[in-house]
């Protein structure tokens, strides 16, 4: 047996006064002690990281070499990053599989980028240093003012940082632009320039003015941690504070890069099998009728919409990411509870012919008519307004009792969101917001930043959440999108409420609630006939309370990377509205040139439209509240998720357990998970367990190597593969317009499913 790990708790914490802050100057002085960047850190190497303040104290280094951050070089790669990031990001929007481009990859493309401006152009640095050592005094002469300009000096770590930062920020937009795709594909109802890009400047802002006016919760408080960001963060110290030769863990960050580099070319391109590996499937791949049916739907789902993927895996990194490896262990606990418990109950409910599932298509996400096929939205819904006429002529849609359940339970884990947030967290609030008044703080990050660098004022924050506020007036007043004015104002409200509530629950898990389906139930009942206006009213509340996330997120890493304030705000509010123009233009020209393939329920290996018919079903499912949700039908039961949810957090104890440490809002999320948020499942058994080998195994028995190697080395493997990912889009995948797929054999089955579960008939 391991001995037994040291508790984090059980080590003192130093103060920041004993452990002696360093002024610019004494920085320079002592830069040999930075050879690793963790000097400042209290810590034992077998400490174990479990919250927030062990992370702050024993993970994350004080240090700051108080370089220079906003350069030339730096604004000109930020905006090249973040235009690249927000295009790349919106393509994934209509993949099969969603892919985020960004962190670790974003984070190495301007590592690269950087060094080789600060390289191979005249340095402005050395030609002043030859400049005074041959005599010169006084002003500069002009052509080193200019090479100062270009090229100031060494790649630093906040220029590299505010790359990163930047183009994350960009590509908060994509997700925004679902609305005006599913507006575009599904209505005749034509998008205008000026309503798409004064929406995405009023939602993305509004977003980002919220975040501001939460600083003391969201990102000031020692427990928001946002564990899913510290893989980019590690990385970033990693590349500018370790040498090669002399940080065994930075040479293994590159031996990990390298290594996933070359593999993931096989599960990418050449092996897709990897992909999805499912035993069963591949044991009965000649089976027929029923049996096929039912291997597809339980064991099958290397493709979108195809099954519950159970006891499948996936040996292709692109598809899990840092992001699973480093979310904490309760988190991980959670997702895996709340997964198998989901894979049950889809079962149960399709077998058990609950609602008379089986007779529609398996957890599909359409609305659909009686006899399962597409129900005509275009017709039903001319100019987005709903036609009584033709609604009586088409009948009332039907939804999947699956996708029922599903967003049953979206709604559940919003209600126990809000319950959790205040009955376990209330007081922690109050306290935060206290402490920030009296100019107190916990996070030792947060005091460094306040005591060197001058905060962004809070009426900063005020005048974007004004100014957005009144972008958003102009576009429901000037624009047809069917929301009215009192609409849009209620459902700001509604993003300002909840906002908070899942800014708290992703700073301390890493993972947030969905909140969509509790704007799209509530517009329902506001604007009853209107989907177009019930996706915007989802927009300007959901998608405000998601950027609102991201950005606190971004937030915090400037934070941990002492980044200032100011600099800060004026980059995440350049990256959103940029980003916010180029996603909108992507998303055009994808919606223009795979039209047919987006409109249809399975697309194909290269484009889905599954994301946006899941978002459009919901916003069309809840327009038509008053005829269709009713006791006895699968509609009926969504509504009561609310209440439900939020009465499961008041029983005090569920068996042995006590609720208050059993965090059911992720729970009851993953319960409901896999028909409303993950297309290709095969991916879910290999993130259980990545997730526990990393936090489990290795964060209690190998706690050094926990600390000095797994966001690191995870944070290569997201790098390479999304790099090879990137190369091969457009060498072989056909995203610079020809495609040369790998020959097919065995481990290729591109005439059918990778995974070879049989073809249903």
């Amino acid at each position: 047996m391991p001995e037994s790990p040291t508790e984090a708790s059980d080590i003192s914490v130093v103060s920041q006064e004993a452990m002696g802050e360093k002024t610019p100057a004494a920085v320079l002085a002592t830069k040999d002690e930075h050879t690793l960047g963790d000097d400042d850190l209290n810590t034992n190497p077998d400490t174990i990281i479990i919250t927030g303040a062990d992370a702050a104290a024993h993970l994350l280094p004080l240090r700051d070499d108080f370089d220079s951050v906003l350069t030339f070089r730096s604004i000109l790669l930020a905006s090249g990053l973040a235009c690249f990031q927000a295009v790349m990001n919106q393509i994934y929007q209509f993949k099969p599989t969603l892919v985020t481009i960004q962190g670790t990859f974003i984070v190495l493309i301007s590592y690269f980028v950087g060094n080789a401006w600060a390289k191979f152009l005249p340095r402005g640095d050395k030609f002043e240093a030859r400049w005074r050592a041959k005599g010169g005094q006084g002003n500069l002469p002009w052509w080193i003012t200019v090479m100062k300009f270009l090229n100031n000096g060494p790649w630093s770590l906040k220029e590299h940082s505010i790359c990163a930062i930047t183009a994350t920020s960009a590509s908060n937009a994509s997700s925004t632009s679902t609305v005006f795709a599913a507006q575009d594909l599904f209505y005749n109802l034509p998008l205008s320039a000026a309503t798409v890009i004064l929406s995405v400047i009023s939602i993305g802002l509004f977003g980002y003015g919220i975040c501001g006016i939460m600083r003391p919760i969201s990102v000031w408080h020692t427990e928001a941690v946002y564990w899913s960001s510290l893989p980019t963060v590690k990385t970033l110290q990693g590349l500018h504070w370790q040498e090669v030769k002399n940080s065994k863990p930075l040479r293994y960050f590159w031996y990990a890069f390298t290594g996933m580099s070359i593999y993931e070319i096989i599960p990418a391109y050449i092996f897709p099998w990897l992909n999805s590996v499912s035993i069963p499937c591949l044991a009965a791949q000649k089976a027929t009728g029923e049996t096929a049916a039912v291997l597809n739907n339980v064991f099958g789902g290397a493709t979108n919409n195809q099954g519950l993927g159970l006891f499948s895996f996936s040996f292709d990194w692109q598809y899990l990411t840092s992001t699973q490896t480093s979310l904490p262990l309760k988190l991980q606990v959670h997702q895996a509870a709340g997964l198998f418990s989901c894979f049950i109950i889809m079962i149960g409910i399709y077998y058990g012919n609950g609602w008379n599932s089986r007779s529609l298509p398996f957890m599909s996400t359409r609305l659909l008519t009686n006899n399962g096929t597409a129900y005509p939205l275009s017709d039903v819904f001319p100019g987005g307004i709903l036609d009584e006429v033709a609604l009586a002529e088409h009948g009332l849609p039907r939804i999947t009792g699956t996708f029922a359940f599903a967003m049953f339970m979206a709604n559940a884990a919003m209600g126990a969101l809000i319950v959790h947030c205040i009955l376990f967290w209330g007081n922690d609030i109050r306290q935060a917001y206290k402490s920030a008044k009296e100019g107190r703080y916990d996070d030792r990050h947060h005091a460094h930043m306040a005591k060197h660098y001058k905060e962004a004022p809070w009426w900063w924050y005020i005048i974007v959440l004004v100014g957005s506020f009144i972008l958003g007036i102009i576009v429901t007043v000037k624009e047809n999108i069917t929301l009215s004015v009192w609409a849009y104002v209620i459902s700001l409200l509604l993003g300002c409420i909840i906002a908070p509530f899942s800014v708290i629950l992703y700073s301390r898990y890493g993972n947030g609630i969905a909140t969509n389906n509790l704007s799209k139930m509530l517009a329902g009942l506001i604007l009853p006939g209107r989907p177009v206006g019930n996706m915007y009213f989802a927009a300007w509340s959901h998608n405000v309370i998601s950027n609102a996330v991201n950005l606190s997120n971004d937030l915090k890493m400037g934070e941990y990377l002492k980044i200032p304030p100011r600099i800060m705000f004026l980059t995440q509010l350049y990256g959103t509205v940029l980003g916010g123009f180029v996603n909108y233009a992507i998303m055009n020209s994808i919606v223009s040139s795979n039209r047919a393939l987006l409109v249809d329920g399975n697309g194909n290996s290269s484009w889905s439209g599954a994301t946006v018919q899941s978002y459009n079903t919901n916003a069309t499912s809840w327009a038509l509240a008053p005829y269709i949700y009713k006791i006895g039908t699968p509609y009926g039961a969504v509504p009561v998720g609310l209440a439900a949810g939020a009465a499961a957090v008041f029983v005090p104890k569920i068996g042995k357990f006590d609720t208050s440490e059993i965090n059911l809002p992720q729970f009851i999320q993953y319960a409901g998970y896999i028909p409303y948020n993950q297309s290709q499942t095969c991916v879910l058994f290999t993130w259980i367990t990545a997730g526990f080998y990393v936090q489990y195994y290795l964060r209690n028995y190998r706690p050094r190597v926990f600390r000095d190697y797994s966001y690191l080395i995870t944070g290569a493997f997201d790098g390479a593969s999304l790099t090879v990912l990137f190369i091969l889009s457009f060498a072989v995948f056909g995203a610079a317009g020809v495609s040369h797929p790998f020959p097919s054999w065995w481990g290729n089955n591109e005439n059918g499913n990778y995974d070879w579960c049989p073809a249903a008939e």
